[in-house]
């Protein structure tokens, strides 16, 4: 029997991230040249310090990919305790934008570290293989269940001490979606999705009866989606300068390059409005032509999850292809109005070192589970026997041919 070579990647799913990560260095230079002109004086600033984030990304995925299912449920721990730990201590020594209360990352040097963006990748590990070691009991309330949620619900508080909102979606409803493919019973997820809305209208109701700036502003910004035109120059400013984009888009776009609402109209281009841009730019066509990309991307991935034997990888494959979709329809439905904003980068396009970095090192673990995959099916393929050539009948030199025989 022959030996199993070892298995490939999934060659789809690489180009796919590739072909992403290429369109979003593009868009990052067309939406931020500008800005980086009157800021920085190099309009190819923020375009180099996105390359770094890359080159560093494409080591991490490169890393993961190499690295066996059963060595990395070693380093889930490990992992996760180290995202805890910088959780724990970024809303005490970490920093953030300039008067806006907000201290979600560390400064190291030219670049910012966001824990948040990490901690996405720890929970979904932890959880996959929490759930793979407690089988059926999983399946249990207080031996099961319910730890997995108090520690969910302590990783989201700590998120939102930073505040930052939209990480703290994404984190949750991602680890929801572990959750269920992980066999939860209905009963208690809906139990629970019942429980979060009450605590979610309570604490809205709250912030309104107390009356702060602070509070209102907050409550405004999350409902300015159903009007932001009653107040375009304030709190609707942002989504009312996103839908002014996609209008001057119009079908075909005006072209690369020759967005309007980049010229100082629309605050950030470059990072969670950077989908305003590529409609402004190519119009409705473009925008969908990269939506099926992208939704092609998420169908592979997925694809190579459930074909999957190893429940670890299983769950982990289906949890990182949930949280590129859950985060890609927050930052696609806030910019268009569809849902509130909060604030979040669209996967492999928008400008931002620890976004770009957590989503290729999110896919060199993808692209490691499609490696075993391909092992496996290779493995498990049933093996061809060789085909002989019939043997040929040896004649003598010495063997005369047989008599012809006419008839008369």
């Amino acid at each position: 029997m022959k030996p199993v070579r070892r298995g490939t990647p999934d060659f789809l799913l690489l180009f796919l991230s590739l072909a992403l990560v290429a369109f979003g260095l593009l868009m990052v230079f067309s939406a931020s040249s500008m800005t980086a002109v009157t800021d920085w004086g190099d309009p190819w600033y923020y375009v180099k310090k996105q390359a770094i984030a890359i080159f560093l990304g494409m080591l991490g995925m490169v890393v993961a990919m190499n690295i066996h299912y059963s060595r990395m449920k070693k380093w889930v721990l490990p992992a996760f305790f180290a995202c805890l730990i910088l959780l724990v201590l970024v809303p005490f020594f970490g920093t953030g934008p300039k008067g806006m209360g907000v201290h979600s990352w560390f400064r190291v040097g030219p670049f910012n570290l966001q824990p948040s963006e990490f901690a996405k990748l720890g929970v979904i590990l932890y959880l996959a293989l929490y759930i793979t070691r407690k089988g059926e009991k999983f399946r249990e309330w207080k031996g099961g269940l319910f730890p997995a949620l108090i520690m969910l619900g302590f990783i989201a508080l700590l998120i939102m001490l930073q505040p930052d909102m939209g990480s703290c979606v994404i984190l949750v409803l991602s680890a929801f979606v572990v959750i269920v493919a992980g066999g939860a019973r209905m009963k208690h997820l809906f139990g629970i999705a019942v429980t979060a809305a009450a605590i979610v209208s309570l604490i809205l109701g709250m912030n309104s009866l107390r009356g702060s700036e602070e509070s209102d502003y907050r409550l405004d910004r999350f409902t300015a989606f159903l009007n932001p035109f009653s107040d375009e120059n304030g709190i609707g400013y942002q989504l009312v300068q996103s839908l002014y984009a996609f209008g001057h888009g119009g079908i075909t776009g005006a072209g690369f390059g020759q967005s309007i609402q980049k010229l100082h109209y629309l605050p950030e281009p470059h990072n969670d409005f950077i989908f305003a841009i590529i409609g402004e730019e190519f119009g409705f066509i473009g925008s969908s032509l990269f939506l099926l990309v992208f939704v092609f991307f998420l169908w592979r991935g997925i694809l190579v999850s459930v074909r999957c034997k190893d429940q670890f990888s299983m769950l982990v494959g289906i949890g990182v292809m949930g949280m590129f979709g859950i985060q890609a329809f927050v930052n696609i439905g806030g910019v268009t109005g569809a849902i509130p904003m909060t604030g979040v980068t669209l996967p492999f396009i928008s400008y931002g070192g620890s976004s770009v970095i957590a989503t290729l090192l999110s896919t060199g673990v993808m692209l490691g589970i499609s490696r075993e995959q391909n092992k496996q099916d290779a493995a498990d393929k049933p093996e061809q026997p060789e085909r002989q050539e019939p043997e040929q009948p040896q004649r003598s030199a010495y063997t005369r041919p047989a008599a012809r025989h006419y008839s008369k």
